[in-house]
């Protein structure tokens, strides 16, 4: 994909469309005028210009044929990896990310993988990652944080996909809907009292709007940071980006 400002009603692939984030990317890109398709073992949606697809993420051929279009939807434009799994399962985890970076590199469709806030710098200690810091991941959440810098570095370690790496703050949950949020760096963005949070339905928003522009000063395969903000808390999320697709007209 283009670096540049991408054309409206794209078609966009979200993969983990019934979590959290996925539906939430569903109905931003929906309202924005974008055909969605939306990938899930088991996929539901009532809304007319969302195409429901049956699909594993770790399913190869499941997942080439929902992004290379068949004769009921087009070819996607871009893709949103957004699978978690309640247990964390880090080995199915980096399996999906490979899984849908390859395809994806062969069909030149751009990635954007939501991740988590592990891999960020903590704000106040820079040689800290917010992983290792149980001020913002408590110690039940270290196998979850440890298992979004493994995706993280299994995106660096692809040679050709184009990719974006997008890490919510520490804390990320249900809430409004502000469309307000700010860009950082690759250290952990948190409000004045120390808070890192962001509604999942401002983090829907950042995500379209990397789409349909994809922020330009990203160095290939350095990880930087965006943070969304809500009215009162400041969040982070870590982003990096792979080598870039030929554009596609």
């Amino acid at each position: 994909m283009s670096t540049g400002s991408m054309r409206a009603g794209m078609t966009i692939a979200v993969l983990g469309a019934t979590g959290m984030v996925g539906s939430r990317v569903i109905t931003e890109a929906g309202a924005r005028g974008h055909r969605v398709l939306a990938l899930s073992r088991k996929p539901a949606s009532e809304d007319p210009n969302v195409t429901l697809i049956a699909a594993d993420a770790n399913d190869p051929s499941a997942v080439r044929e929902a992004l290379a279009g068949v004769a009921s939807n087009r070819a996607a434009d871009a893709v949103v990896l957004t699978v978690r799994t309640h247990p964390v399962d880090q080995e199915f985890l980096i399996g999906a990310t490979r899984t849908v970076l390859d395809i994806a590199a062969q069909l030149g469709i751009r990635v954007l993988v939501v991740g988590g806030a592990g891999a960020l710098r903590s704000p106040d200690d820079h040689d800290l990652l917010v992983a290792d810091n149980p001020t913002y991941v408590p110690a039940e959440w270290k196998t979850t944080a440890a298992a979004g810098i493994a995706q993280l570095r299994a995106c660096q370690a692809h040679a050709d996909a184009d990719w974006v790496y997008l890490s919510p703050p520490a804390l990320l949950e249900p809430g409004e809907r502000t469309g307000r949020y700010r860009r950082g760096t690759d250290t952990l963005l948190t409000s004045a009292d120390g808070r890192s949070w962001i509604s999942a339905e401002d983090l829907a928003v950042a995500v379209v709007d990397e789409l349909e522009t994809p922020a330009a000063n990203v160095s290939s395969r350095s990880p930087t940071a965006t943070n969304p903000r809500q009215r009162e808390p400041v969040n982070g999320h870590c982003r990096g980006r792979g080598p870039k697709s030929p554009p596609t007209p």
